[in-house]
């Protein structure tokens, strides 16, 4: 195996990206492809990485080295979306993917390989710089990634939390489904609509079908109530104003902070001190058991109908 002084080594990764340079700018540096080739070897101190793209080291190349990798294999043309976007972005409901999804000029031909998917478009977009990196724009990255998903609750999730998170609007969202590629957009499109009811997580959409199935009284989701003195109380998953009923989804996984938990429980002491005829329900439930919850709803609503309606209203008072 041919050897490189330790100090022509670290001339290599001065001219590299986080450890990652192009065959091609190994030779101008005076390195030879037949050198290069054999550090690439198996038990070498380097690693292919794509056609022409090499990890000035023997590892499994980190996010940030792929993608690195990913735009020297596009040669400058190349825009992050889908996933790997999200996740720069600082989504969480990110599902798992090694994927590097770029955006190229339909007019360059650079092809697919390895972990990197190219997609030619006619009118990429302009991109957002974060770290370094050139980012499609959110609405775009979002829903890149999930039109290449097909399970809903996935899909639903990040759409979910991109708007709530405020990385995107809903409008952002719609607007990019009518202008962008029509592929695989028929179920973030319907899910969409359902956002548009603002509907917050995966559960309550699970949810709403559940109270239609146990043949209650429409309830309202999401909207706040307040007292007679015009304080909020609450702004319950569910409510049925016939009777003053709140049905609330509650875990910590669908509460992403540990100050929720405090919120919860001052949440739960105003209901009892204004006489609301509440219940808690693990989303983990909804699936697992939804005949029982179809049957504690009901239990509920008819303990709510025995007693006066709370005097709680769904605006606050002049």
């Amino acid at each position: 195996m041919s050897r490189i002084p330790h100090s022509t080594d670290l001339y290599l990764r001065e001219h590299a990206r986080y450890g990652v340079i192009r065959a091609a700018d190994l030779r101008r540096l005076n390195v030879p492809e037949s050198t290069t080739y054999r550090r690439c070897q198996p038990g070498g101190p380097w690693t292919h990485l794509l056609p022409g793209i090499v990890l000035l080291a023997r590892a499994s190349p980190t996010a940030r080295q792929r993608v690195e990798a990913a735009l020297m294999h596009a040669e400058g043309y190349g825009i992050v979306t889908g996933f790997e976007a999200a996740r720069r972005y600082g989504l969480r409901n990110v599902p798992t993917s090694g994927e590097i999804h770029l955006l190229i000029p339909a007019t360059h031909q650079v092809r697919s390989s390895g972990f990197t998917f190219v997609e030619r478009t006619v009118h990429p977009p302009e991109p957002r710089w974060v770290d370094g990196i050139p980012l499609a724009p959110p609405a775009r990255a979002v829903l890149d990634g999930v039109r290449r998903v097909r399970k809903r609750d996935p899909v639903l999730a990040l759409l979910i939390e991109a708007v709530h998170d405020g990385l995107c609007s809903h409008s952002d969202l719609c607007a990019e489904l009518e202008t962008g590629s029509r592929r695989g957009t028929a179920l973030p499109r319907a899910l969409l609509k359902l956002l548009g009811e603002d509907i917050r997580s995966v559960p309550e959409v699970t949810a709403a079908a559940i109270w239609r199935k146990a043949g209650l009284p429409p309830a309202k989701q999401n909207v706040p109530l307040f007292d007679l003195a015009g304080e909020r109380v609450a702004v319950p998953d569910l409510w049925c104003d016939e009777v003053g009923f709140a049905w609330e989804i509650d875990s910590f996984e669908h509460h992403y902070r540990r100050s929720d938990y405090r919120h919860t429980l001052d949440r739960n002491a105003r209901y009892t001190s204004l006489g609301i005829v509440f219940l808690q329900t693990l989303p983990s439930r909804l699936k697992s058991e939804p005949e029982k919850v179809v049957m504690e709803l009901r239990a509920a609503y008819a303990a709510a109908k025995k007693r006066p309606r709370p005097q709680v209203m769904l605006q606050r008072p002049a």
